[in-house]
């Protein structure tokens, strides 16, 4: 198995309390609602949505994805990380085993935050994974970033 690991960091005017809330905490009731057209639904199928519970995505009819499974790995409310690993569905392709994912909201001078992710690529096998082939999965990660950004700045209340 080989191992791919990416790296983005990017700021964002929301306090990290409320982004981790927003993107991590509440993500299977806020995701849906704001993306209908691409989630149908985040469903807890195994324990709380803390550490060692999974996740399954699904999607709407018409997308090149029916469904992913994430495992929760760990859930840190007071640093505002999470980690989690993408274990199973049909956008792992034939090429990848996993894909690991760390997040850190960390707090900026401005009052906002500074969100890093890290994504590891769990190969099959020795397949070599080129950052264009996973481009599409950062560029979708970021405009849902975005787009959660935009939403609690819209209403300051949510999530406060």
């Amino acid at each position: 198995m080989g191992v791919t690991t990416f790296t983005q960091e990017f700021t964002c005017p929301i306090a990290p309390a409320r982004m981790f809330k927003a993107l991590i905490i509440e993500s299977h009731i806020l995701i849906p609602k704001l993306f209908p057209q691409f989630i149908k639904s985040i469903d807890k199928i195994q324990e709380d949505g803390g550490s060692g519970s999974i996740e399954k995505v699904n999607f709407t009819e018409g997308n090149h994805f029916k469904y992913v499974k994430h495992r929760i790995d760990e859930v840190d409310e007071e640093k505002y990380v999470c980690k989690y690993a993408m274990i199973e569905g049909d956008a792992l392709d034939d090429k990848l085993e996993s894909i690991d994912y760390e997040i850190k909201f960390e707090a900026a001078s401005d009052g906002g935050c500074i969100c890093k992710m890290t994504s590891k690529y769990n190969t099959i096998g020795e397949v070599e994974l080129k950052e264009e082939e996973i481009k599409s999965g950062k560029d979708s990660a970021m405009g849902i970033y975005k787009v959660v950004e935009a939403y609690l700045l819209e209403n300051p209340h949510v999530y406060a």
